[in-house]
């Protein structure tokens, strides 16, 4: 027997709260007027390697990379924003520096160890914005995630933090590395190459010994030139006004190296370790990194599988059940199947049935309303009718 591959999932037993999900925050990021778009699951290599950053463990170890038959370097996208950037850059719009506002979902893939909540072909729902430089976009961004999360009655701790820009990170980084270089020894092998490769991603590591080590090490909220100071102190602000509960992470970085600026993330306790359920920020260099003209831009995205523990679907009736109580009746039922299914749900039940039968069926079905045909309603034109 052919199974599926390790750590990749067919979608059968949550595939009503998965539908449930991708409709519910569609519809909120419309309300946003953001815009749908859908991206190739398939790009170059290259795309992802000047975007994610090679330093990071995504292209290090996890991408699902090969050579074509036309001899082309291509992998599996392992995450959205990089090639919702190379869609922007592709038509042109940053020639314009045309303001764009999109949401998208879909499937991503990372070849790394499968867990609960954590698998190698995931989902994803996202958002970004492109063309306004205003720390206002990052509060409406944090905003649209956190009604998303509300609408589900999903419970979170908001964490934020600033990276900071060309202006002041040099100089943290000049210090965060000299601290680096003191704990050297004490680190794990991957914060060893990080402090040559990308110094603020050993900020993120999730070994305990190197989070000890770390609690020392100098912050960048402490290290903020007088712009980066002023947008990180009205984000928290108008936060507050909001009531959205946030608290401020100083270690978190994100794991991508193309964030500047605000960084966020949304936790959850209900779902064990593997605790962050979305993640985002600014990342205002990306379209320039990748050959298009500047233009700022932030978002986020949600894995939806780490989400759907936490989605209830209330249960509601709806539809229509349409059944047969006599072979004579299937061109009439059919007839009224074409008709309903125009603007209804309908469950047609073509086997001649009883009654009792077709109700108990229609109520295990959740259906709203049945409609039977049987002798006396074939003679008469009609069908009997019953609200559930």
């Amino acid at each position: 027997m052919i199974k599926a591959l390790r750590g990749m999932k067919d979608i059968i037993e949550d595939s009503d709260k998965f539908t449930y999900f991708i409709k519910k925050s569609s519809e909120i990021a419309e309300n946003f007027c953001f815009e749908y778009i859908e991206t190739p699951l398939l790009e170059e290599t290259r795309l992802f390697k000047r975007s994610v950053g090679e330093s990071s463990d995504i292209v290090n170890k996890e991408m699902y990379q090969f050579t074509d038959k036309g001899g082309n370097d291509v992998c599996l996208r392992p995450e959205g924003t990089a090639g919702v950037v190379r869609a922007y850059i592709e038509h042109k719009f940053d020639k314009l520096k045309t303001p764009k506002q999109w949401y998208y979902f879909g499937p991503m893939f990372r070849y790394e160890r499968p867990q609960k909540g954590r698998l190698r072909e995931f989902h994803q729902f996202g958002v970004e914005s492109f063309g306004e430089e205003s720390v206002y976009e990052d509060i409406k961004v944090i905003l649209l995630a956190s009604k998303i999360l509300d609408s589900f009655n999903i419970n979170y701790t908001l964490k934020i933090n600033s990276l900071g820009c060309d202006e002041c990170r040099p100089t943290y980084m000049n210090s965060l590395v000299s601290f680096l270089d003191e704990k050297k020894e004490n680190l794990c092998e991957d914060c060893q190459r990080r402090i040559t490769q990308n110094p603020l991603r050993v900020l993120d590591c999730k070994n305990e010994n190197c989070q000890n080590e770390l609690k020392t090490a100098p912050k960048i909220t402490y290290n903020l030139c007088e712009n980066c100071n002023k947008d990180f102190e009205i984000l928290q602000n108008e936060l507050k006004k909001l009531n959205i509960q946030f608290e401020v992470d100083t270690n978190l970085v994100r794991g991508l190296d193309y964030y500047n600026k605000t960084a966020f993330e949304f936790v959850s306790t209900e779902i064990g370790a593997q605790s962050a359920i979305c993640g985002g920020g600014r990342y205002d260099k990306l379209v320039e990194m990748l050959n298009g003209k500047p233009v700022p831009a932030v978002g986020f995205a949600m894995g939806i599988e780490r989400l759907l523990p936490l989605v209830n679907i209330e249960p509601k009736r709806e539809g229509i059940y349409l059944g047969i109580m006599t072979e004579d009746a299937r061109d009439m039922a059919l007839n009224k199947f074409n008709e309903l299914t125009n603007s209804n749900k309908v469950y047609f039940e073509n086997r001649v049935r009883k009654l009792n039968q077709h109700l108990k069926k229609a109520d295990k079905l959740n259906c709203k309303k049945v409609m039977i045909i049987g002798e006396d309603e074939l003679k008469n034109g009609t069908f009997w009718e019953k609200e559930l």
